[in-house]
């Protein structure tokens, strides 16, 4: 019997399970440095600590790609709570939906426009400062 290698090799669960919790432990260790008036959650430093990890290459996406399947597998689950939550405060609907939806409609729109403005903003300064080689042989 002939058994072929995979030439992408998968990294271990366990493995990718230790690359998940350093960043964990480094983006705890970083929110405690921010002040109390500015908080900012652990998580999101670890999203952008791994963000960058994977920018600069130190991080391959086959290293993380298992376990970031299955733990995006459970996002529906994990989301199950608040669903209950809205259920249980449907009298503060009653009085206050219209309220509510004119904000997150608002709020919606905030974001995408200052999420498209920041992006914009970032794609300047990347093509301002980090030019592509293409544009700098053609200038």
């Amino acid at each position: 019997m002939h058994i072929q290698s995979d030439p992408q090799k998968k990294t271990p669960i366990i493995t990718q399970m230790g690359i998940f919790a350093v960043i964990l432990f480094v983006s705890y260790c970083l929110s405690n440095l921010f002040p109390a008036t500015f908080p900012v959650p652990a998580p999101v430093i670890g999203l952008l600590i791994l963000y960058f990890l994977l920018t600069i290459g130190l991080i391959k996406p086959q290293q993380i790609e298992t376990l970031s399947n299955f733990l995006i597998s459970l996002l529906a689950f994990l989301f199950v709570p608040s669903g209950i939550q809205l259920a249980t405060s449907l009298d503060i609907m009653k009085h206050s939906g219209l309220q509510l939806v004119v904000m997150i409609i608002i709020s919606t729109v905030v974001m995408l426009v200052s999420v498209a403005l920041v992006a914009t903003g970032l794609i300047w300064l990347r093509q301002r400062f980090f030019p592509i080689k293409d544009q700098q042989q053609e200038d």
